[in-house]
C-alpha cells in the first residue's frame, strides 16, 4: 500500500485511528502533519499518544509556543510543532535532528514546511478538513519498512 485516504466522519473516527497506529508503532517512526489550523494534527497525535500508552495523553497538545513537548509512552513521543519557525536552520539548532534518530515517535506538526530535512524514510499525514466534522485524512509512507507498517494497519481498520 503506498497510500492511504479515508474520509473520517467525526472525532471518534480520527482517534480510534490514531489510537489503532499508536497500538501498532514498534518500532521508531516519524509522522509528519500537515493540513490547515483546526485540522486536528493535535486530536490525532492525542490518539496517537494513547495507542502508544502515553502515561496522560490528556496532557498531548500543541506545543506552537514551546516547539516541542515530549510524552512517556511505550515508545517516547516527541511532539514538535514548526507553525512559528521561520527557517529550517532554527529547528536543527533546537536539536530536532537528535529526537528524529532516538528511539522514539515523533511527530511533527506542519512538517510540510521543511520536509527538506526530515528524515527521507516517514510517513506524511495530511488532515483536510470537509466539514465542521469531516476530515480526510491521507497518509503516504516513503520507505519500505513505513509501508509494511501502514499496510499491517490499514488490513485492521474499520470506520
Amino acid at each position: 500500500m503506498s497510500r492511504f485516504s479515508q474520509v473520517l466522519t467525526c472525532e471518534e473516527d480520527t482517534t480510534n485511528l490514531a489510537v489503532l497506529i499508536g497500538s501498532y508503532i514498534v518500532n521508531p517512526l516519524l509522522i509528519s502533519l500537515s493540513g490547515p489550523l483546526g485540522a486536528g494534527k493535535t486530536f490525532f497525535t492525542r490518539g496517537l499518544a494513547i495507542g502508544l500508552g502515553a502515561t496522560n495523553p490528556h496532557a498531548v497538545h500543541s506545543p506552537t509556543f514551546t516547539l516541542i513537548h515530549e510524552y512517556p509512552a511505550r515508545l517516547p513521543i516527541y511532539h514538535f510543532d514548526l507553525y512559528r519557525l521561520n527557517t529550517a536552520e532554527e529547528l536543527l539548532e533546537i536539536g530536532a535532528a537528535e529526537y528524529w534518530t532516538s528511539n522514539g515517535v515523533s511527530v511533527v506538526e506542519w512538517g510540510n514546511r521543511f520536509c527538506e530535512i526530515l528524515p527521507t524514510n516517514r510517513w506524511d499525514v495530511t488532515l483536510e478538513p470537509l466539514s465542521p466534522s469531516e476530515r480526510l485524512i491521507t497518509i503516504e509512507p516513503t520507505g519500505d519498512r513505513e509501508t509494511a507498517l501502514l499496510t499491517r494497519i490499514i488490513e485492521k481498520w474499520t470506520v
